[in-house]
């Protein structure tokens, strides 16, 4: 892709222009903390369903989803589905009973309810790690359309999105991001189907392009190919640099290249040597790199030389024959920042699954370790109970009025979220079709994540600036995916940072004023932390991480949530071994796998490459996290009685007897003379 986006870059301007601006409207009505973290305790349920349900429809779901269908296939189809159906978990069981109880932010929450600042302090610490790793997603996606849209570095959209919803909601707090959030969804509903019925309009509907997959080839093995010479650069980042070639298929180096040959199952060890595996003929000049912890040749290639890759490959004894791919991880030769290869039109597209592992379950996706099955379930823990302990999504239903609005408003939201997820599979399924070369990146802004954004463009070659024009109406829809997201999320963190830390520990006698510029000086270090990691993540797929603060939340806040709201028995002490317990051990099994793929950890990459189902377990701790931190919770809860609050009664009363009863007001108001005063 060459040039400037003009027509999206228009549309996106717009957008973040409109923000702002509501940003200093609603900012002129913001006087105090009530303001800042509960917007007043008086949004509509209209008007809260729809801000829920904008923050909630993350980069992950406007650009992810749509990514890992076209990518993985149908076996990702667990996401939308589960994104939704944890809604209903939240409805029927938290929903109602935390509105209840009236408290700014979570941690409120989990002091009041054990009567503990040091639980106040660990469920702090959660807040942090769940939000900041929730806004990297946001960032890869703020990154991604720019690159997409102004072909500027990954790096700039990632500072330019921090930069203004770090001051939208240092503006306005949650008063602020209500509007924007709530407008901003329909922004993304528009903006994803929309242009979807305009593409059916032009290049046919969804049927027909899924009756392609599987018509041709033997059993389904055929694959995608390029619609047009093509040349795709690849960075020297694992593992975007990582390029799985079918059998026949042929590249050129434009600017040279050094390739090393990686080992790939199901080739005989004699026949894995380079040059049983391609019928170009291997250069004589090599060098030596270190690839996770092991030492690797590389051949050098010079610029204009080609590879292609043998098809068929003998294996095993007899006259048997078998196609296999050949998998190459590529540098940049000296003096050269990436590597330019140049594609024929009708060549097979590298790193794509075939047509028969793309449209079944337990396909690449959840059989890339060997244990789909276990990786599948997994999934499903995480996205259910993590939907149920984000702490960003649980403090808006402090804004409702009251316990029977949050019931509303979590059932809408349900409507709502189930409208918008019918579209982002069709986006991924025509992408296979009509934008294959996404697929022969395997990260970065170019990858299949960017298939919302690139697939109405192949209407220009037909009816010009149309494309163009669909485009920005998606850019748009991602930019609001990304900044209404980041905005719930920034408010979550900075309610943590300056009501818990700084309003509770550091300097409870606070007055207003002090209060409303902490709250504003923790969302710019908030703000300025978020970017700062998401500068780091761009050869990560927006849904796997997203997967990986569901986990976290799964295995710390939702066990604490569903167990306090519904035992009496639950001690403070139980409640916090249960969520230091298996959510510290989900943040270490996660963190060891980002390391380990980004190449800073060369001898951990060794072992779980040696070991498939522990690397399954750490990528998708969920399994074994959430029984583990529920375990703890009772175990530790039957053996500390004394450490159950004494009025425990009271509080479950509170938490489940109908508002009518007016058994008691809110939580914080009974703290002390100013807001959050404890």
């Amino acid at each position: 892709m060459t040039g400037v986006g003009w027509i999206p870059l228009i549309f996106v301007t717009l957008l973040v222009i409109g923000t702002i601006g509501l940003g200093f409207y609603v900012q002129r009505s913001v006087r105090n903390a009530d303001d800042l973290y509960v917007a007043s305790r008086s949004v509509s349920v209209p008007m809260n369903s729809a801000a829920i349900s904008g923050e909630y429809l993350s980069a992950a779901s406007f650009m992810g989803i749509a990514g890992m269908v076209m990518k993985y296939g149908y076996d990702v189809l667990w996401y939308p589905a589960l994104y939704a159906a944890g809604y209903l978990f939240l409805l029927l069981f938290i929903a109602s009973p935390l509105r209840r109880f009236g408290a700014y932010t979570i941690p409120d929450f989990a002091e009041g309810r054990f009567s503990s600042p040091l639980f106040r302090k660990i469920a702090v610490i959660f807040v942090l790690v769940i939000g900041l790793f929730y806004t990297m997603p946001q960032m890869k996606g703020a990154g991604v359309a720019l690159v997409n849209i102004l072909h500027t570095p990954y790096w700039v959209g990632v500072v330019l999105v921090g930069a203004v919803i770090t001051f939208n909601v240092s503006l306005g707090g949650m008063k602020g991001i209500t509007f924007v959030q709530a407008f901003q969804y329909w922004v993304k509903m528009f903006a994803i189907s929309v242009p979807m019925f305009i593409l059916f309009a032009v290049v046919g509907g969804y049927s027909g392009h899924m009756k392609t997959f599987g018509n041709t080839g033997d059993e389904g093995k055929s694959l995608p190919r390029f619609l047009e010479d093509t040349t795709i650069t690849y960075k020297p980042m694992l593992p975007a640099n990582e390029i799985t070639f079918p059998a026949g298929t042929t590249a050129e180096f434009s600017n040279g290249a050094e390739v090393a040959f990686l080992t790939v199952k199901p080739i005989a060890e004699a026949l894995s040597k380079p040059e049983n595996l391609i019928l170009s003929v291997l250069p004589e000049q090599t060098k030596v790199r270190s690839i996770a912890g092991k030492e690797v040749d590389f051949y050098v290639f010079q610029a204009g030389s080609s590879i292609t890759i043998k098809d068929p490959i003998s294996i095993g004894s007899g006259d048997e024959l078998k196609s296999v791919p050949v998998k190459i991880t590529v540098f940049p030769a000296e003096g050269n920042e990436a590597v330019h290869m140049l594609y024929p039109k009708g060549e097979i597209v590298p790193n794509a699954p075939m047509d028969k592992e793309w449209m079944e379950p337990y396909g690449p996706f959840t059989n890339k370790y060997g244990y789909p099955l276990l990786y599948t379930y997994s999934l499903i823990i995480a996205i259910i109970c993590g939907t149920a302990g984000l702490p960003h999504i649980l403090v808006r239903f402090y804004t409702n009025p009251d316990g029977k609005t949050a019931k509303k408003t979590a059932f809408w939201v349900l409507i709502l979220l189930g409208c918008f997820y019918v579209f982002p599979p069709i986006w991924g399924a025509l992408g296979r079709n009509l934008v294959p070369q996404l697929y022969a990146v395997t990260g970065g802004a170019f990858s299949t994540d960017s298939v919302v954004l690139t697939l109405p463009r192949v209407l220009n070659s037909t009816m010009p600036y149309l494309g163009d024009i669909l485009s920005g109406i998606t850019s748009a829809g991602a930019f609001a995916g990304f900044m209404t997201t980041f905005s719930g999320l920034l408010v979550s963190i900075t309610g943590a940072l300056a009501h818990d830390i700084y309003g509770n520990m550091i300097n409870p006698k606070a007055g207003p004023g002090q209060r409303l510029k902490a709250f504003r000086i923790s969302a710019v270090c908030g703000g300025l932390t978020a970017v700062l990691l998401g500068t780091m993540v761009e050869n990560f797929d927006i849904n796997m991480m997203v997967g990986w603060a569901f986990a976290i939340a799964a295995a710390s806040y939702f066990p604490m949530l569903i167990v306090s709201v519904w035992w009496r028995g639950t001690s403070a002490l139980g409640a916090g071994t249960g969520m230091l317990g298996g959510g510290l051990l989900a943040l270490a099994s996660i963190v060891a796998v980002m390391l380990a793929d980004k190449g800073w950890l060369p001898s951990l990459s060794v072992f779980f490459a040696a070991n498939p189902i522990i690397r399954t377990l750490a990528e998708q701790p969920a399994i074994w996290a959430v029984p583990l931190s529920l375990s703890l919770i009772f175990i530790v809860s039957k053996f500390t009685p004394d450490s159950i609050p004494t009025d425990a009664r009271q509080k479950m009363l509170v938490l489940h007897a109908p508002e009518e009863l007016a058994l008691r007001s809110e939580y914080i108001k009974e703290q002390g003379a100013a807001p959050g005063a404890h």
